[in-house]
């Protein structure tokens, strides 16, 4: 897909949007999103947050390189790249030249969150607009946290996460299987 512009003698503008979030680990809801987001713009930054308020159970580095092996099997690598960032996610966008960011949604409950984070972007830069996609109903039940309980208490992972990640998780189970037990 070629960058658009306004105008035929106009220099043409890359649309950058940025799709923020943990993913740990990512899952297909998730890619789901990235892909239904390349319709809005020419390349989409899957920006993975290092927030230092959470537990991952995967490394910043590891997150990044699963994420990097689903785009590749997606066939995406040069429209979905993939980086880290730390702070306001606004701040990012604008570093790196988005105009829009790019969100999930999986239920009603999930808005509240999300049409605050969108306000308080905006009032933070009002050139850099948030736009919300719907889940596809086949992924609106997952959920990040699900997936890592379902690892960890031997459930079925085909169909909700890559294969590259579905072997990350089965290791990382493995490795932690007795330290945490929950029910799903």
């Amino acid at each position: 897909m070629q960058p658009v512009s306004s105008a035929p003698n106009e220099e043409c503008i890359e649309r950058i949007a940025v799709y923020p979030g943990t993913f740990d680990p990512v899952t297909m809801g998730h890619l789901d999103i990235a892909r239904r987001a390349l319709h809005l713009c020419d390349r989409l930054v899957m920006a993975v947050g290092d927030n230092r308020n959470k537990n991952p159970m995967f490394t910043l580095q590891e997150r990044i390189d699963l994420i990097r092996g689903s785009v590749r099997e997606m066939g995406l690598e040069g429209r979905i790249v993939v980086d880290a960032y730390r702070g306001l996610t606004v701040d990012y966008a604008r570093q790196v030249g988005a105009g829009l960011i790019v969100r999930g949604l999986r239920a009603v409950t999930d808005f509240e969150w999300e049409f605050q984070l969108a306000l308080i972007n905006r009032q933070q830069d009002s050139e850099i607009e948030t736009v919300c996609l719907m889940t596809s109903q086949e992924y609106s039940f997952l959920s990040a946290s699900v997936v890592r309980e379902l690892a960890l208490l031997g459930g079925k992972l085909a169909g909700v996460v890559p294969a590259n990640v579905a072997e990350a998780l089965a290791a990382k189970s493995h490795a932690g299987a007795a330290a945490d037990v929950r029910d799903v």
